[in-house]
């Protein structure tokens, strides 16, 4: 897609009306809910056009492929949808599979395409690098690694400036985790229940979702403490959150004393006092947690819990693996929406644009302290290619402004997936900052339970067949995630939104009957 065609798409703002008229009786409960026409009588939702055109798919047959993959692959079921897809071709916000059917991509790969798929700047650096030199490993010097380094620190804030590049989020992590105790001289290290640090052996002891967890030996000296939840858990309100969707719930608070946060900060005291050593390695902290539902902590908490962390003689770790490079739109790093300074940062996913890449960004104090302590070498970290690549999709970031939209088009598609949640009481909540965004679906608003595995699958589904993609998250994987690549324009908000709509419509016509 050429670059003035996408800039002309963003400046369109297209208010698409549903093609079909519906009711909603004033309990908004599913027994009330009244279709005014069936959804069936009617086409679904007209996809944006795309100048595109994908190769004819010719390699292996599906069969084939399923073949393989149960014979071959791990067994651990990961796949999306009954007949999971087979992808053929990605261009910018769109994916082709093998059938020649078009998607709007709005999970990038589990929010990690940023600038789309297979950009031409960033396909020309890989192509131009792939000529020139593929790898040495960091016993040798070369151009792209230093320049990559000297375009990343300039990104980030004093004293963050030493950088580790690894290849993935849950190595990052890993290496991060080695730091705090290497330089605190302390074992324990806290993270969020809920939270999601990656899936090694070490940083399993961090992520805290059931699914994830094993009942052999991992991360030793990993304890949890209480995730706070404005949605879920106990306190919250209608105020709580650095995002232009609030909770349904209410609260008394006055501007800039949120009660929620003060209660949700006595539990992260009760597990210092109680769960750890008095003195601690670190705490980890994704500024938006991702893998649980994109849940955001009360404005205020993380700059209070950073605190007391660093009176126990620990370090802060942000996990920035699927917050960073723009994607929260107001700024470039998600701990800077929280007003604090981490000790170290992460980072993976959208820093290669799918590319295996990651870094651990800290401050030369404690990059000192690890020196002291081990030999810290990686054979593929820092590559040239992937260095290459890290450079093309910073300078895409910036020359094509795509903070900028996820601030303007995120904010659009919050507000728009709000009146969603009013309409539909199945929505029990709409959260998220940027283009970073989680639909929780539920019973009903009053209990807040969470909707059936089986009919969040089948809304999920619902959305593929008419063209959308979305990703899943929540405990009980009852949350929709949508982190479409960083180049999304406000008409394919609309029709996403208007697909999403479609999909809750289906969904109570059968409830009904």
């Amino acid at each position: 897609m050429t670059s003035a065609w996408r800039h002309l798409q963003r400046a369109w703002c297209l208010e698409t009306s549903s093609p079909r008229t519906s009711k909603l009786c004033p309990s908004l409960s599913h027994a009330s809910w009244i279709s005014g026409t069936k959804l069936g009588l009617h086409s679904k939702p007209k996809m944006p056009p795309c100048d595109f055109l994908p190769e004819k798919y010719q390699s292996l047959a599906y069969n084939h492929i399923l073949e393989i993959h149960k014979k071959h692959l791990s067994p651990v079921a990961t796949a999306y949808f009954q007949k999971p897809l087979l992808l053929h071709q990605g261009h910018m916000e769109w994916l082709f599979d093998s059938e020649g059917n078009r998607y709007l991509d709005f999970f990038s790969g589990i929010v990690t395409v940023g600038v789309g798929h297979c950009h031409p700047k960033v396909n020309a650096a890989a192509q131009k690098q792939l000529g020139r030199l593929w790898h040495t490993s960091s016993v040798f010097f070369h151009p792209p690694m230093h320049t990559y380094a000297e375009q990343l620190s300039a990104l980030l804030p004093e004293p963050l400036k030493v950088i580790f590049l690894v290849n993935s989020g849950s190595e990052a992590n890993d290496l991060a985790m080695l730091m705090a105790r290497a330089h605190s001289n302390n074992t324990d290290i806290i993270s969020f229940r809920g939270a999601y640090h990656g899936c090694s052996p070490y940083t399993l002891g961090m992520t805290n979702v059931v699914a994830y967890k094993t009942g052999l030996s991992s991360g030793m000296g990993c304890r949890s403490t209480m995730c706070p939840d404005v949605f879920r858990g106990p306190w919250g309100g209608s105020h709580c959150r650095d995002s232009p969707a609030q909770t349904i719930r209410k609260c008394s608070c006055v501007p800039d004393c949120c009660q929620a946060k003060e209660q949700y900060i006595e539990q992260f005291k009760d597990t210092l006092n109680t769960s750890v050593a008095k003195s601690v390695a670190g705490f980890f902290a994704e500024p938006i947690q991702g893998v649980n539902g994109v849940v955001q902590y009360p404005k205020g908490f993380l700059k209070e819990a950073f605190k007391l962390v660093r009176e126990r003689g620990g370090v802060c770790i942000a996990d920035e693996v699927q917050t960073g490079f723009g994607r929260l739109g107001s700024h470039f790093w998600g701990f800077q929406t929280h007003d604090v300074m981490p000790d170290i940062v992460t980072m993976a996913k959208g820093i290669g644009n799918g590319f295996p890449m990651a870094a651990v960004v800290t401050t030369p104090e404690i990059a000192r302290s690890l020196a002291k302590r081990v030999l810290h070498f990686n054979t593929f970290g820092g590559n040239p290619l992937a260095c290459a690549i890290g450079s093309a999709v910073l300078e895409v970031i910036e020359e094509e402004k795509l903070q900028e939209n996820c601030q303007e088009v995120g904010t659009y598609m919050l507000l728009k997936l709000a009146k969603l949640r009013d309409e539909f009481d199945i929505v029990g909540d709409v959260r998220g900052k940027g283009l970073m965004i989680g639909i929780e679906m539920v019973q009903d608003k009053m209990s807040r339970q969470p909707l059936p595995p089986q009919e969040v699958s089948q809304i999920h589904e619902d959305c593929k067949n008419m063209g959308l993609i979305v990703g899943r998250g929540g405990i009980f994987s009852q949350t929709f995630r949508m982190a479409p690549p960083m180049c999304i324009t406000k008409p394919e908000v609309d029709f996403a939104v208007e697909v999403f709509r479609s999909a809750l419509i289906q969904h109570m016509e059968k409830r009904a009957k």
